[in-house]
């Protein structure tokens, strides 16, 4: 089982149909998953029919996937885009600033990681460095 994070903490993740690796991105049935290796251009004549993207973070130090999800919101795709895998609280602002609507984290990452750390960073919008400077 997982966990998603949101800007209100902790829940539980729904029962959906499992997305394709996006290599079988052709057969997708609304979701697909991305790899860090993967290039989001590829996945552009599928975003009409995509409900839901998963970029996978495969480790904490791996940054590839904020591109990805840059690059699928500047192509235009405007569906739900999930950041799952090894992710800090520390990386939930910059996650949201590039287009993540939300994270998905193991149940044993869950209990490392705990909702207060979360929610402490989920003022993502008001507590950048440029909110700072303007106000």
């Amino acid at each position: 089982m997982s966990v998603i994070i949101t800007d209100q903490g902790f829940s539980k993740a729904e029962p959906a149909p499992e997305p394709v690796p996006f290599a079988e991105r052709e057969a997708h049935q609304g979701s697909v998953t991305m790899a860090s290796t993967d290039d989001p251009v590829a996945l552009q004549p599928y975003f009409a029919g995509l409900r839901l993207v998963h970029v996978d973070f495969p480790a904490f130090s791996d940054g590839r996937g904020f591109t990805i999800a840059r690059r699928l919101r500047m192509l235009g795709y405007k569906g739900h885009l999930r950041a799952q895998g090894h992710i800090l609280p520390d990386q939930y602002a910059m996650i949201r600033r590039v287009g993540f609507d939300d994270v998905e984290i193991s149940d044993e990452l869950a209990q490392r990681l705990t909702e207060d750390a979360w929610k402490f960073r989920a003022d993502w919008q008001a507590n950048d460095y440029l909110a700072r400077m303007r106000g």
